[in-house]
């Protein structure tokens, strides 16, 4: 099995995932070959949490430009993990 820091690769700060903090819902980008026991196992090991249940989504690259040079952002793994009750994560 993986290190916990092999699998992790750093939250996703946006409004829209600090607003789901209140419900105990984490969001965190994750390595692409990861599956869902290995990111669940991960979190519980590096934060010392009870996950409840993790969803997965490839993210799309997207256009972007500066100037006149264009190119296309990177493509990544998002893991967004609902915790028990009275669990959280400090972030």
């Amino acid at each position: 099995m993986r290190h916990y820091s092999d699998i992790i690769i750093a939250p996703v700060i946006t409004e829209k995932s600090m607003a789901n903090k209140q419900n105990n819902v984490y969001t965190f980008k994750v390595i692409k070959d990861a599956t869902k026991t290995e990111i669940k196992k991960a979190i519980e090991e590096a934060f010392k949490v009870s996950v409840k249940s993790v969803n997965t989504l490839n993210t799309k690259s997207k256009r972007r430009r500066v100037g006149r040079y264009s190119g296309r952002t990177k493509t990544y793994k998002k893991a967004i993990i609902t915790l028990a009750n009275g669990s959280s994560i400090d972030i």
